[in-house]
Formats: structure tokens, C-alpha cells, sequence
């Protein structure tokens, strides 16, 4: 029977999210509903589990119920099996403090690998949409020899300024890793792209807690993952960067193959919707080869459109009626009341959302059980709605959660 390397994977899930407010005024930014039927965080945890790695540890520290709950739920590993995905919240085990950065949050957590014992430690982030088999980039990672790989994705060199970027040799070594550098480097290959980082790493175990250990006692450390840690193996050239081009998926295909979307920001988040509703889409969730997992909504009766309802160009999730309104080029979220004579464009609705009769929805994202009442409209008049509500650099109109407009 062939031997597997014993793998624990560690998302980092604590993050507050700022930009995405008021999205995360109430949840983790790995909470935050996405694509109608998903949140945040099912992207990391269906990619690894799809790869087979199934000891996961999930970090948690901000705002992080809604989170907690979804993963007790949607991602329970039942039996008597030594695979499970924990929700571990901040437990001060290193002193009365909480986390200070991506790599303190594991040191506070260096129990969980002295448990498990592990060869390969995989630290993913917990908020980024894409498909990525993580088997194989452990497999570039034991193959290079080194202590860390990093992935990194091309981008065109010029739109790299906002990403740490990476700097390599034609074998695959980082030779400098540079935050949001104005001219970044281009890669051994193509001089016009340039690798940014994923914020996906696989370290050998050994080497990960002793380069902790060490950024633990510098007082001049930012303890963060990508800023002190990745520095640290560079330094003793000890990093490898793994290309995210190289990652084959079964079942994608050429138009989203490589795919992967920061959703940082609240434009960001409204793009990367914009992303799935397309004929052919730039992100296919219809890939049942590499599905992505989330809570069962069997218990939810089928989306419903009566009364000359219609929807075009748009997903929508069940459990949701349209009844004589309109929506186009939208995502629609379960449970989701569209009036008579409503019109929703270019939107983005999560659960709960109720639209009211004859109101107009454009450009905009409604968070949780927003009610808009009724003849009400948004997305029309920048000026008024930049006084009521938050209105992003992009003019994407944001509605927070459980507001009646």
C-alpha cells in the first residue's frame, strides 16, 4: 500500500476584513456569503478535501460565531477516524494576549502540530475564490528539497505592485520576496508577467517551528506569515516558489483554468460574482469533477418564479421567489423575496433579502435580510446613496446586514 506523507493543513481564519465592511461588521471575513449558496471559507476547505488531506485546523479569532457554525455544520467528519476540520479559537497559550499576526497565531497554536506530528505543515489563507489541488504542490514542495514553498500565481508584471511578488531563479528558488514593490521583477521565463503570492505555503515541519520560535522572540517581527516568515527561508535560501499555472484540476477548462480571485475588497467581491454568471463562465462552480462543498439546503423547496417573475444571466439559489419582478446579471442568494414589479440589475443579494414592489436594485450588493421597501431605489442616485449607505471606490452600493431601506 503505497506510504502518504502525514500532512496537517492550518487556515488561517482570523482575519477582521476592513475592506470588505460592512460585510464583516458581523462575521469573520472567511464567513462572508458567496456565490448564492457558499461562504468564504468552503473554497479552501473543499480544495483540500477534494485532495485528501482531511487533518485540518482552522484559526479563528474575530467575530467568529457565524464561522464556528458553519463549520461544525457544513464540515463535520464523522467516525471513528483520527480526520477532522476543527475550529480552534484563540487560547492564549503563549500568555494573556491574543494573535498578533498570521505566524503568531501558530506558534499560539504549535500544540496542534506537536500533537499531530506531522512531516508537512500546509498554512492556507481562508478567504480567496479559486480551485487549487494542494496534493500536488506538496508534491512540488517535497521534490525541491527545500524547507518552504510558496505559491505564486502570474499576474502582467505591472498589476503585480499590489501583491507581495516573488523573485526566483529558473530553478525555482526565491531569491527575494518583495512587498507591493512599484517595479516588480518579471519571472525567469516571461519578462512581462511577474509571480504574486497566493499566501499558500507548505514548510517541513522542523523547519517551520524553529523559524517560529525565532520570529517569536524578535521584538522588531510583525509575526506575520508572509512579511517575517517567508523572508526568514529566503534569506537561508530555503524557499521554493511552486507556479499556481501548473496545478491541473479534473474537469476545468481552458476558460477558468488558473483562476484565482482575492476578494479583499468590497469591488473585488462584486467582480468575482460577476465572474460566475457569464455563459461561459471565468469561474466555474458547475465543476462537479472538484466540487465545492458547503451546508446541504436539500431541506430548502426549489427557487420559484411565478407571475411573470424572470431571472437573465443570473444564478439564483434555492429556496428563493421571484414573484412578477425582474433580474438580471445578478446573483441571488437562498431565501430570497422579489416583489411584483421590482427590478434587481447587476447585483449581488444574500440570504434572506427581501425586495419590496416597483423597487429598483442596481449595482449593488444587499447583506443578510436587508428589506427594501416598497417604490424604494438604489444604485440610481450616487449622491443619495453615498448619505445612506456605504458606496465603494468602484460605486458598487453596499447595504449592511438586516437594515430596512
Amino acid at each position: 500500500m503505497k506510504t502518504q506523507p502525514n500532512v496537517l493543513a492550518i487556515v488561517l481564519a482570523g482575519g477582521e476584513g476592513k475592506r470588505l465592511f460592512p460585510l464583516t461588521e458581523d462575521r469573520a471575513k472567511p464567513a462572508v456569503p458567496f456565490g448564492g449558496t457558499y461562504r468564504l471559507i468552503d473554497f479552501v476547505l473543499s480544495n483540500l478535501v477534494n485532495a485528501g488531506f482531511l487533518k485540518i485546523a482552522v484559526l479563528t479569532q474575530y467575530k467568529s460565531h457565524s464561522l464556528d457554525r458553519h463549520i461544525s455544520q457544513a464540515w463535520n467528519l464523522s467516525g471513528p477516524t483520527s480526520q477532522y476540520i476543527a475550529s480552534v479559537p484563540a487560547q492564549q497559550r503563549r500568555g494573556k494576549r491574543w494573535y498578533n499576526g498570521s505566524a503568531d497565531a501558530i506558534v499560539q497554536s504549535l500544540n496542534l502540530i506537536y500533537d499531530e506530528k506531522p512531516d508537512y505543515v500546509i498554512v492556507f489563507g481562508a478567504d480567496h475564490v479559486y480551485r487549487m489541488d494542494p496534493s500536488q504542490m506538496v508534491a512540488d514542495h517535497i521534490a525541491s528539497g527545500k524547507a518552504c514553498t510558496v505559491a505564486g500565481i502570474r499576474v502582467p508584471r505591472m498589476e503585480a505592485t499590489a501583491f507581495g511578488v516573488i523573485d526566483a531563479d529558473e530553478e525555482g528558488t526565491i531569491t527575494s520576496f518583495l512587498e507591493k514593490p512599484a517595479d516588480p521583477p518579471g519571472t525567469p521565463d516571461d519578462p512581462d508577467a511577474a509571480y504574486a503570492s497566493m499566501g499558500n505555503y507548505v514548510f517541513t515541519t522542523e523547519d517551520l517551528i524553529s523559524a517560529l520560535l525565532e520570529d517569536e522572540q524578535n521584538q522588531e517581527s510583525q509575526h506575520d506569515m508572509g512579511g517575517d516568515i517567508i523572508p526568514y527561508f529566503v534569506e537561508r535560501e530555503e524557499a521554493h516558489v511552486y507556479d499556481f499555472s501548473a496545478n491541473e484540476i479534473p474537469g476545468s477548462t481552458e476558460r477558468d483554468q488558473g483562476y484565482w480571485r482575492d476578494v479583499g475588497t468590497l469591488d473585488s467581491y462584486y467582480e468575482a460574482h460577476m465572474d460566475l454568471i457569464s455563459v461561459h463562465p471565468v469561474f466555474n462552480l458547475y465543476n462537479s469533477a472538484w466540487p465545492i462543498h458547503t451546508t446541504d439546503d436539500s431541506n430548502l423547496p426549489p427557487a420559484k418564479f411565478v407571475q411573470g417573475g424572470i431571472a437573465q444571466s443570473s444564478m439564483v439559489a434555492p429556496g428563493s421567489i421571484i414573484s412578477g419582478g425582474t433580474v438580471r446579471n445578478s446573483v441571488v442568494s437562498s431565501d430570497v423575496h422579489i416583489d411584483e414589479g421590482a427590478t434587481v440589475e447587476g447585483s449581488v443579494l444574500l440570504p434572506g433579502v427581501h425586495i419590496g414592489k416597483g423597487a429598483v436594485v442596481r449595482h449593488a450588493i444587499l447583506d443578510k435580510n436587508v428589506y427594501v421597501r416598497e417604490g424604494e431605489i438604489i444604485g440610481v442616485d450616487r449622491t443619495r446613496d453615498e448619505s445612506r449607505f456605504k458606496v465603494s471606490a468602484g460605486g458598487v452600493v453596499v447595504v449592511g446586514k438586516n437594515e430596512v431601506v
